[in-house]
């Protein structure tokens, strides 16, 4: 029988977790998984699990709950020689990359299914510094919202508290100097915020990276130039469609790497929790971990 190691965060999204944890276990064992948990306390415990379970040779790992739980996850598999593969469970509020790969956001045990039917396929991460992503990194402007809002906040209202946190934020957003050098272009300007993606689900919007590639190798990269308030509400109109690209407020390209310096101090948020700050090299590492991906995706 295989070895499973379910890595939980219970106080993710609305605590779903907690009430369908007998249910989980039970699928996984009926589906051929010897299956043991266990449920993060505190920050970090999440990637100390995942090195456990790879140090001992489980043969899936499963990260149930936010985007921030399966950052953890990655950062506890990223140095290590054998990396098992991830399943998801999304129980977070926004669950940007259970999204970007098309598993249910608002079904757990749909997305149990998925992992035991699914395929494990590499996919790229980032690497920044010592630390690690799969989704997205950025600083500037509004990026702060995801660590900003308290937890409980989160429990009550969901995805809407980002919302609300945000139009509290709007009057007072200030762009800063930032200097991005990648090997093929220098940008040395005020920005309101930058965005270096590897999925194209970042923030619950589904086109806000409309042509990242997970297994491409490359980061697609997102800056938005000094704009006024009126400005910046009218290009975050068009990131519904993702017709924000098109804008001459908006740079887009692509890059297997680059830095990033800043003249005033600029936190940074990996998959949405607080990175350290500028400055940062941020490198594209080709396929390096393997995630479950439904069926037919």
């Amino acid at each position: 029988m295989k070895r499973a190691r379910l890595i939980y965060n219970p106080s993710s999204g609305r605590e779903e977790m907690k009430d369908k944890l007998p249910e989980i276990l039970d699928f996984f064992e009926a589906a051929g998984y010897e299956t043991s948990c266990h449920a993060t306390k505190k920050a970090g415990d999440a990637s100390i699990a995942a090195a456990y379970a790879a140090d001992r040779g489980f043969d899936l790992i499963i990260a149930a709950g936010g985007d921030g739980t399966l950052y953890e996850v990655v950062n506890g598999l990223a140095e290590k020689d054998y990396r098992p593969p991830v399943g998801i469970i999304p129980a977070g509020t926004t669950n940007d990359f259970a999204r970007a790969i098309g598993l249910p956001v608002k079904n757990i045990l749909k997305a149990c299914e998925m992992i035991v039917k699914g395929t494990p396929i590499p996919i790229d991460i980032g690497k920044i510094n010592d630390r690690y992503f799969i989704n997205i990194a950025g600083g500037g402007a509004l990026t702060d919202l995801t660590y900003e809002v308290p937890s409980k906040l989160k429990t009550i209202m969901g995805q809407l508290a980002y919302y609300v946190k945000g139009i509290e934020k709007l009057p007072f957003i200030r762009p800063s100097r930032v200097r991005i050098e990648t090997e093929s272009r220098i940008i040395d300007e005020e920005i309101m915020l930058f965005l270096i993606a590897n999925s194209n689900s970042v923030g619950g919007m589904e086109k806000l990276a409309p042509f990242a590639n997970l297994s491409d190798g490359k980061f697609d990269c997102l800056i938005l130039r000094k704009t006024t308030l009126p400005e910046f509400l009218r290009i975050a109109t068009h990131v519904i469609k993702g017709d924000h690209i098109k804008d001459p407020d908006v740079l887009y390209f692509q890059t297997s790497r680059l830095r990033a310096t800043a003249s005033t101090k600029v936190l940074l948020n990996l998959d949405g929790e607080l990175g350290g700050e500028l400055p940062m090299e941020f490198t594209a590492l080709h396929k390096h971990i393997q995630v479950i991906m439904p069926e037919n995706r």
